[in-house]
């Protein structure tokens, strides 16, 4: 039994670590695009769930704004005992039927049943209000959901061409180790050759392996930056992802005046305030309703009553029910001093500060639009002439390379010429991506897009 059990619980660990190996091989390296990772993001986004979740519940609110208008409705019944006979109902059958013979007192003679319905309605005229208010309210809340998963697409975006920036620079620095470690072996070369003396070639191992712990720690910080980046994205952890694209873009000529007077208010924010005031001059709309225009109240009650619980209990039943339509002002909400008109009074102060933050912002859109329209026309500037140093320092750098090898030119030379060239080549990137981050900047802030991703 002892060996069944053993050969069992073998089995068992071996199917098992087939099936971990399995699934170890096929979690492949998931290959992204800036596109697939913006998607990946607004899938997964725990802030714009939670936007999501705040818009259905304005969107439920504005749906069913006009429930303000439906009635209080409610249904009793009672039964009841008398505790002393009361020959009331006898005497009103006998009224009714002179034929009618009065009976012996019997228990059933103490029994009362009395239903009730009734139904009421308020209404004033800010009720409607209400409902535009909920209207309001909702349009706010897509602004919002709207204004989350910009910044969310956003942000993703220039973390992606960060992360392609370093990546590139680690294939530089890379590509400097490689020629490091060539430049020390043609100066071992040359040395055996007794073309260079041997501080040469050592001086040249050492710049060798002084390149070496720097790549180490940009690779390591690489990768931390892609688990950050993974992690963002709501991709589990240890899952390797490969990204594919490029620090390019197309330049794009706009004119920041042109910009302004089309599109400084389909910025967000100034949507977002704009609603607000809207919101606001709604619930002023209100106050003012409530507090000037008098108040309807309609009520119906429908109260059957049996009095005696017996065959001829049709005889006995009666309606205590009403009808009644109240109109009703209160005076003392529009005195000066009341709750109402102080409550009317800030609503419009608020409104008057609004008012003036909606005209500032609106100022500083303007700004922020020509000032990224600027940083747009410095980038693209700086990168062509980047491209036409980084032209002249590989000349230079290829011509100096050439120069060392044949003995000519000093190891030093030749490491001056290298960060001359690796300095134009992370110079360019650099400008490229303030390029980029500007563009996403200025799309962002006129809520349109400029360039096809």
């Amino acid at each position: 039994m002892k060996k069944i059990i053993i050969v069992s619980i073998l089995f068992l660990s071996a199917v098992s670590n087939i099936f971990a190996e399995k699934n170890t091989k096929t979690q492949e390296p998931l290959t992204l695009t800036v596109e697939d990772a913006v998607s990946y993001a607004i899938t997964n986004s725990k802030s714009l769930k939670s936007s999501e979740i705040d818009l259905e519940i304005k969107k439920r609110a504005k749906m069913y704004s006009w429930n303000v208008f439906l009635p209080s409705l409610s249904v009793s019944g009672t039964m009841s005992r008398s505790n002393e006979y009361s020959d009331m109902m006898d005497s009103i059958k006998s009224a009714i039927n002179p034929s009618h013979k009065p009976l012996e007192p019997a228990e059933i003679n103490h029994w009362k049943a009395v239903g009730n319905v009734s139904a009421q309605l308020n209404f004033n005229l800010a009720m409607i209000q209400s409902m535009c208010a909920s209207k309001a309210n909702y349009e706010a809340g897509l602004i919002s959901w709207e204004q989350t998963s910009k910044q969310t697409e956003m942000n993703i975006r220039k973390m992606f061409y960060a992360l392609l920036l370093m990546e590139e620079n680690l294939r530089i620095q890379n590509e400097l180790l490689d020629s490091a470690k060539a430049r020390w072996q043609q100066a071992e070369i040359n040395y055996k050759n007794g073309l260079v003396p041997q501080l040469s070639a050592l001086n040249a191992q050492v710049a060798y392996e002084n390149k070496k712990p720097a790549i180490l720690e940009l690779t390591q910080s690489f990768k931390q930056q892609k688990d950050t980046f993974a992690f963002l994205l709501g991709i589990p952890y240890g899952r390797e992802i490969n990204l594919v694209g490029s620090i390019d873009t197309r330049f794009v000529k706009v004119d920041a005046d042109e910009l302004v007077q089309k599109y400084a208010e389909e910025n967000l924010d100034v949507k977002a305030l704009q609603k607000n005031i809207e919101l606001l001059k709604i619930s002023l709309n209100a106050s003012r309703l409530s507090t000037f225009t008098p108040s309807l109240s309609v009520s119906y009650g429908f109260q059957p009553v049996v009095a005696q619980i017996d065959s001829d209990w049709i005889d006995t039943y009666i309606d205590n029910g009403s009808f009644s339509a109240t109109v009703v002002i209160d005076v003392m909400k529009m005195m000066p001093f009341s709750a109402n008109m102080q409550s009317i009074k800030d609503t419009k102060q608020n409104l008057a500060k609004a008012e003036l933050g909606l005209s500032q912002l609106l100022q500083n859109t303007e700004i922020q639009i020509h000032t990224l329209v600027d940083k747009l026309n410095k980038s693209e500037a700086s990168i062509k002439a980047s491209q036409m140093n980084i032209k002249l320092a590989q000349k230079a750098y290829d011509m100096t390379v050439k120069a060392y090898n044949s003995g000519t030119q000093e190891l030093l030379d030749v490491k001056d010429s290298e960060n001359s060239l690796s300095q134009a080549k992370l110079g360019l990137l650099n400008e490229k991506l303030n390029y980029i981050s500007a563009l996403l900047d200025l799309e962002n802030a006129i809520n349109v897009k400029l360039v096809t991703k």
